[in-house]
């Protein structure tokens, strides 16, 4: 059995790429914090699409540090 992944919508999508583009040094790890940012920053009413883009904008944070220690391994091997 495969591990599938989250079905996001393309605003949820975009709205978080934008977001995290225009805001880079908001953005954190912590979800609590990514939802407060999230709230300033848009002027939605709903709970759940604010959670949604705070939540994958959390992911994305995520994968840029874990790309970044990939990387920074790499480069400290070839340096040997």
């Amino acid at each position: 059995m495969h591990c599938l992944g989250k079905v996001r919508t393309s605003l949820v999508k975009r709205t978080a790429r934008e977001l995290l583009a225009k805001y880079p040094d908001l953005f954190t790890e912590d979800f609590p914090h990514n939802k407060k940012a999230v709230s300033q920053l848009t002027a939605w009413g709903s709970k759940k699409l604010r959670n949604q883009v705070a939540g994958y904008v959390t992911s994305l944070v995520k994968l840029q540090k874990k790309r970044q220690q990939l990387r920074a391994a790499e480069e400290g091997q070839a340096a040997q």
